[in-house]
């Protein structure tokens, strides 16, 4: 399987003062702050509570679930949020989020095929609550959705993926080639 990283969301928003790029576009920034993150929210007890609920479980054919660096940092920075984006997006709908990984909780197989698939350990993100669609990240922070249409490649990291998801910005289809 390979990404098309063709479409990639671009920032809307002038540098801030001082000239350092604002992290993410405004309506991704306001979509994020009303669902209660701010720069610098960090809980990483929660995220090593979900880190050891992960673990520890183990699917009835013995599947496990990867935990990894990139997975803890997301899930502490962004873990918990239900994001609601406002407004049309640019080519679908906006997606609702649900930052949670124990939305894959019962996915480990799914999740190590895909991480086989892609050569790389892959680790739940949360949900997409309108689909159901799976939000995973990979070991090297990549971020992935899973649905029943196919498996799509958000972007090479957490702020990426979710300014892809916010906006609307149709992802790339994960193929074969």
């Amino acid at each position: 399987m390979h990404a098309d990283r063709t479409s990639s969301p671009r920032r809307s928003t002038p540098p801030a003062q001082g000239g350092t790029p604002a992290r993410f576009p405004t309506s991704v920034d306001a979509a994020l702050r009303a669902a209660g993150w701010q720069p610098g929210r960090w809980d990483i007890r929660q995220a090593e509570v979900w880190a050891d609920t992960l673990r520890e479980h183990t699917s009835p054919a013995g599947h496990r679930h990867a935990v990894f660096p990139a997975a803890v940092e997301a899930w502490a920075e962004f873990g918990n949020l239900r994001v609601t984006p406002r407004g049309p997006g640019r080519q679908i709908a906006p997606a609702t989020l649900h930052l949670d990984p124990l939305h894959g909780l019962h996915l480990a197989r799914t999740l190590g095929d895909l991480g086989r698939t892609l050569d790389t350990h892959v680790c739940p993100l949360g949900e997409e609550t309108d689909t159901q669609s799976l939000l995973a990240i990979d070991s090297e922070g990549r971020v992935y959705t899973l649905d029943h249409t196919g498996d799509w490649y958000l972007g090479p990291g957490i702020d990426h993926a979710l300014t892809t998801l916010i906006t609307g910005v149709q992802p790339a289809r994960l193929s074969t080639g």
